[in-house]
């Protein structure tokens, strides 16, 4: 009888393991203890510039071709969101699965010039993925660093 409840309890195990949902960390994860709400980051841009900032919210978007991006907004009917880049041949890529998810995420806020070909090419992709998406990221995103997926 004792035989028997072993393997019974090792199953049991194992499927509440694989049903418990595991955060996915990406690069260098989230090391800020607190997120600035995306409306804010709207509302006044440039005081963010250069700043290592933590946004918490909904994967609106993912870069389909190299994973090279993720947009987060607040929820899925929101039109504010933020971009996250990577370099290309970067060591992060964001999973097309993410979309959906929840996910923290963390880098530096920049403001994209006329020479960043990646950050143009990045935002013309979002807009194509995310047409309702205002125009925020034609001018802005955050140099991620790392994230955590949920």
């Amino acid at each position: 009888m004792t035989r028997m409840r072993v393997p019974a309890a090792l199953l049991i195990i194992a499927c509440l393991m694989a049903s418990t949902p595991v955060d996915q960390t990406l690069g260098a994860g989230v090391k800020l203890a607190e997120a600035t709400p995306i409306a804010v980051l709207y509302k006044n841009p440039e005081q963010f510039v250069g700043k290592t900032v933590r946004l918490d919210g909904l994967v609106t978007a993912v870069c389909q071709e190299m994973g090279c991006w993720m947009a987060l907004a607040d929820s899925a009917e929101s039109s504010q969101t933020v971009r996250f880049k990577v370099d290309h041949e970067g060591a992060i890529t964001f999973p097309v699965t993410a979309r959906g998810k929840r996910a923290s995420a963390e880098g530096v806020f920049q403001r994209i010039d006329a020479a960043d070909k990646e950050g143009n090419e990045a935002a013309k992709e979002q807009l194509a993925a995310q047409p309702t998406a205002s125009d925020f990221g034609k001018k802005y995103q955050v140099k991620v660093t790392g994230a955590i997926l949920k």
